[in-house]
C-alpha cells in the first residue's frame, strides 16, 4: 500500500537544512551547509542513490511505501542499492556510487576514521542483530573454546567487531583463532556446511540458522552491539541538503509505520530477506528496538569510544588519535533536529 505525499515546498526543506548545526561535548560537531540554489518545486540533484538493506528495516519500509518517489514527484530519480553488509555500505559510499547508506555504528567510526568522509544524519535501530553460533551437533559451549578454531566474520561490520569484543572478554585475541572473512550470507553457509567452527552471525540471517538449520547461539550481548547508523557523504549534504533531509523526514515516517505496524514490517522483510515470516517477525520484535532516539549523541559516542581502542589493538585503524578525530566530527543532527515525518503523508 502506498500512502498519499504532501510535498513540502523547497523552499522550506532548504531552510530547515541551513539551519547551524548544534554541538555539545561527545555529540559530534559540524557546520550546515548552505544550500544550493533552487526554485520553487524544485531539487538541487536530478538522482539519489540510496541503499537498502535486511538489517535495516525502515529502508525496506521507505522503498517498499515509494515514498521518496512520491514526495519528489518524479523530478528525481531514486535508484536504489542493496547493502549486503557494513562493509559494502561503506564501500559504495566511499566510492560516491551512493549518497546514503545504513551500517552499524562500528563500521561507521572505522569508516570515517580511516578517511571516508561521511556523517551519520539519523539513527535507525538499537539492534541486538550479531551473536556468536555453532553448528548443530556442536560440542563448543563458550567463547573460550573458540581458541584454535576457525570462525567465520565479515571485517568492518558489527558482526566482526562483536566477535572482537568477545574475545576480549574470555581472554582471548583474533590471533587466537583463525578467521575466516566471509560475507554474511556466505559464512553462514559455511557453519551450516562445517566448513567453519563458528560463525559471527548477523539477523535475520543469524535466526534464520537457528530456526533452519539448528544452530546453536553460545554467545548474545546486547551491550556489544553498536546501533545502526543512517550515513551521508559530505559532498551531498552539501550539494543537496533538501533530499538529505526528505531522506530523514523518510525514515522518521518510516519509524512510525513499524512501530504502529510490527506484522507488515515484518513481512516486508520477509519478502526481501526470503525468509519465513515467523523468523522476521521475530527479528523486528524480539532482536530490533525501532524506538530508538534517532538523534545521533551521547550513547552512541560512548559506545564508539569503547569499541574505538580495539580498532587501533586489532591494526583496523592507525592511531587513537585517528579514532578521537572521527567520533568529533562523525554526527551531524541537522537534519533530524528538523525532521518532518508529516512531509510524507
Amino acid at each position: 500500500m502506498r500512502l498519499t505525499t504532501k510535498l513540502l515546498p523547497i523552499t522550506a526543506l532548504a531552510a530547515a537544512a541551513a539551519l547551524a548545526l548544534s554541538a555539545c561535548a561527545g555529540e559530534g560537531s559540524g557546520v550546515a551547509p548552505e544550500p544550493e540554489s533552487t526554485l520553487p518545486g524544485e531539487w538541487s540533484a536530478d538522482v539519489l542513490n540510496i541503499d537498502f538493506a535486511t538489517y535495516n528495516p525502515l529502508s525496506l519500509i521507505i522503498k517498499d511505501q515509494g515514498w521518496l518517489e512520491e514526495a519528489t514527484d518524479g523530478k528525481v530519480q531514486v535508484n536504489w542499492i542493496q547493502s549486503a553488509g557494513s562493509n559494502k555500505a561503506n564501500e559504495a559510499l566511499r566510492a560516491g556510487a551512493i549518497d546514503v547508506g545504513s551500517t552499524a555504528g562500528s563500521a561507521a567510526l572505522l569508516a570515517r576514521s580511516n578517511g571516508s568522509p561521511i556523517q551519520t544524519i539519523d539513527i535507525y535501530s538499537q539492534p541486538n542483530w550479531a551473536a556468536i553460533l555453532v553448528p548443530a551437533g556442536s560440542t563448543i559451549t563458550s567463547v573460550e573454546e573458540l581458541a584454535g578454531k576457525s570462525v567465520a566474520a565479515t571485517k568492518g561490520t558489527d558482526p566482526y567487531f562483536f566477535l572482537l569484543q568477545a574475545l576480549g572478554e574470555a581472554g582471548l585475541s583474533i590471533d587466537d583463532i583463525t578467521l575466516q572473512n566471509l560475507q554474511h550470507a556466505d559464512g553462514k553457509a559455511a557453519l551450516e556446511s562445517g566448513a567453519v567452527d563458528a560463525w559471527a552471525g548477523l539477523d535475520p540471517l543469524l535466526s534464520t540458522s537457528v530456526a533452519t538449520a539448528g544452530s546453536q547461539i553460545i554467545y548474545d550481548n546486547i551491550d556489544f552491539n553498536s546501533y545502526g547508523f543512517l550515513n551521508a557523504t559530505e559532498s551531498f549534504i552539501e550539494k543537496s541538503p533538501d533530499l538529505a533531509q526528505l531522506v530523514v523526514d523518510a525514515y522518521e515516517k518510516a519509524r512510525e509505520y513499524a512501530v504502529a505496524n510490527p506484522e507488515e514490517t515484518a513481512a516486508i522483510l520477509a519478502e526481501v530477506a526470503g525468509i519465513d515470516p515467523e523468523i522476521a517477525s521475530s527479528v523486528i520484535q524480539d532482536r530490533t528496538n525501532l524506538e530508538v532516539d534517532p538523534v545521533p549523541g551521547t550513547k552512541q559516542h560512548d559506545v564508539l569510544a569503547f569499541i574505538g581502542p580495539i580498532f587501533v589493538e586489532s591494526g583496523d585503524v592507525a592511531s587513537q588519535d585517528l579514532i578521537d578525530a572521527a567520533l568529533e566530527s562523525l554526527f551531524n543532527t541537522t537534519f533530524i533536529d528538523n525532521a518532518d515525518p508529516s512531509v510524507i503523508g
